[in-house]
């Protein structure tokens, strides 16, 4: 396996991954606008937080 590959092999897995996780996203985004339990909606709503945590600037 030469570097081009390598470098190939890698932004595919990358490009993957990505969608991967865009597609997580908007499931659990979808669910917690969409539950009928407001139990359910707030527990997608805290895995959605989880999810998409920023960096604390401090």
């Amino acid at each position: 396996m030469d570097l081009v590959t390598l470098v190939r092999e890698g932004a595919t897995l990358a490009g993957a991954t990505g969608v991967i996780y865009t597609a997580t996203i908007a499931g659990v985004a979808a669910f917690s606008i969409f539950a009928r339990s407001p139990q359910r909606r707030r527990d997608a709503r805290k895995t959605l937080s989880l999810l998409l945590r920023r960096p604390d600037n401090s």
